[in-house]
């Protein structure tokens, strides 16, 4: 008996927007729209910025906007710069930028060695403590420290924004641990076994090996104290000691704003900041990716 045919339908196809190339697809289109809308989000001030520095003062607050001023405007930026005491203010800034990226990755590097290398009675309930200081407001402290910085005549001096810098940073200090932690241990016992001491372990073998997580500590730093207007504007009372931060309000008049030179000036400004990360990016970004989390 001949066994009948059995004839199965062919299988039929998925439209096209449920396979999973076009899901794929779609899927990146989408992410990569958002990155841009995110990305020209925080670009857009810069760019306002930027163009706002190099327009006329009718075009300021003409309606509709000047996106793109024609003819730009190139004196407001030599105007700018002698409407203030600009190298005075460059001065001053760099003082309290650079003599603070020195002590925060001197003294973090230091703590952070000691937590990470030393074995000490306390060691790990003294980290905890140091942690917990990351959730304290600056707030909560900065009458008190006002206070203590005036009783020991500090105020209208550098010092109040610089020298704490040379006792470490509880975030800093974590971030270098979390660093050293992944420098092998055996690299520190041979030197040991030659008769180094733990301070030339630190600054011949720890340090030229955490070039990465030094210079985010350094950018950070930087960031910080270049972009500061609320410490210098509590503690330096002379227009001889203002930093650029703090002198950009020169540019605020009576009964006006000269819009078109601040922009110009807080251009200027904001160049350093830019020449700086740029030039650290790559070590920056291995400072963050490098630093895990091994307790």
């Amino acid at each position: 008996m001949a066994i009948p045919e059995i004839r199965t339908a062919p299988p039929r196809s998925l439209p096209f927007w449920q396979s999973r190339t076009f899901q794929d697809r779609a899927w990146s289109i989408a992410v990569t729209i958002i990155l841009w809308v995110g990305a020209l989000s925080f670009l857009m001030p810069l760019f306002w910025m930027i163009s706002t520095s190099l327009k006329s003062d009718k075009q300021v607050f003409a309606v509709p906007t000047v996106w793109i001023p024609i003819p730009p405007i190139w004196e407001n930026y030599p105007n700018a710069l002698t409407r203030i005491p600009f190298l005075l203010f460059l001065r001053n800034s760099l003082i309290t930028s650079v003599i603070p990226v020195i002590g925060a990755v001197l003294s973090a590097s230091m703590v952070a060695y000691a937590f990470a290398r030393l074995r000490w009675p306390g060691r790990n309930i003294w980290f905890l403590i140091l942690i917990a200081t990351m959730m304290l407001p600056g707030q909560v402290t900065m009458i008190p420290i006002y206070v203590v910085y005036s009783k020991i005549g500090w105020v209208n001096t550098f010092l109040p924004l610089t020298v704490p810098w040379f006792f470490g940073g509880a975030f800093y200090i974590f971030l270098l641990r979390q660093f050293f932690l992944g420098i092998p241990s055996e690299l520190s016992d041979a030197a040991l076994i030659d008769g180094c001491s733990h301070p030339g372990i630190w600054w011949r073998i720890i340090l030229p090996l955490s070039k990465p997580a030094l210079t985010t500590v350094a950018i950070f730093t930087f960031l910080l104290t270049w972009n500061d207007f609320f410490g210098p504007l509590l503690y330096l009372r002379s227009e001889r000691l203002y930093t650029l931060q703090v002198g950009l309000q020169y540019f605020r008049e009576q009964y006006s704003v000269q819009w078109q030179e601040l922009m110009a000036a807080s251009t200027v400004v904001l160049l350093p900041v830019l020449i700086i990360f740029f030039l650290g990016q790559r070590l920056f970004v291995q400072g963050i990716t490098l630093t895990g989390l091994k307790g």
